[in-house]
Parts: structure tokens; sequence; C-alpha cells
């Protein structure tokens, strides 16, 4: 979750919402990124869906068996439901998001019982380093306004 971490504070730097994420397979980080929505101006831009794709190009296939995605904030729906079709096994996320979290905060995607792939989730991991980073950005943004 520390790699996870710095990405955010990558993301800070440029002026993003800091999340990071990273990809783990075979205990080798295989995939890094953070949050460039704005840079990109790409709504779908999300940390993790930016270290999903770097990860299938290294794998070389879709689908991640095996392979754990750590991220600094709980999934959005999007990236809840990128992680479950990449067959991602794990994710692990430091900081519970009750609005829009699906792995838990707001509902628990990977819980459908019709889904043909299953999802472990952690939480709480770095939780207090990771809400600190996210708080005092939106408090300096608020301040800024």
């Amino acid at each position: 979750m520390s790699y996870a971490y710095n990405e955010s504070l990558k993301a800070w730097k440029a002026n993003e919402v800091p999340i990071g994420a990273v990809i783990e397979f075979e205990g080798a980080i295989i995939a890094k990124s953070y949050n460039q929505v704005e840079s990109l101006n790409d709504p779908t831009a999300h940390a993790e869906i930016l270290a999903i794709t770097q990860a299938t190009e290294i794998i070389g296939d879709w689908r991640l068996n095996g392979a754990n995605l750590y991220v600094t904030k709980e999934p959005c729906p999007m990236c809840s439901g990128a992680s479950i079709m990449a067959r991602l096994s794990k994710v692990i996320y430091a900081v519970p998001d009750p609005k829009m979290g699906c792995l838990g905060g707001a509902t628990a995607v990977q819980e459908l019982p019709k889904l043909n792939h299953r999802l472990e989730t952690q939480s709480g991991v770095m939780e207090a380093e990771c809400k600190a980073v996210l708080q005092e950005y939106f408090q300096r943004k608020r301040s800024d306004s």
C-alpha cells in the first residue's frame, strides 16, 4: 500500500484527486498509476483503470487472475466493475467510501449472486495515512475557492 500511497502524492502534485493504485502479480509490482482525470480530460482515467490497463499490457492478457490491486480509496462503481471484469484476485483499499465505494461502502458489487468471478476485498490498510492525504487535499481545494 505504501507504493499506492506514493502514487497518490504524484496525483496531488499534478492537481488531481490524490488516489494511487498499484497491481501486484507473483510478488512483484507490475503496474502503478494515479488519478489523471483532469490532465487527460477523461472521466475514466482513474488510478485503478490506468493500472489495470498497464497490467494487462504487461501480462499480455485481459485476465489478471492471481493479481492484486492496492488502492488508496475504495473503488467507485466503474473501478469496482473493472476489477471484477479484469478477474483480479483481490482488491486491498485504504479508505472506505460510504458515498461512492462499491466494494463495501455504498454497496458491495462483488457480492452480487450471479457474478461469474469472485473478488476478495480487504479494507483499512494504511487508512489513516491515505485518509489524511485526501482530507488535506480537499481542505486546501476548498480554501483556494
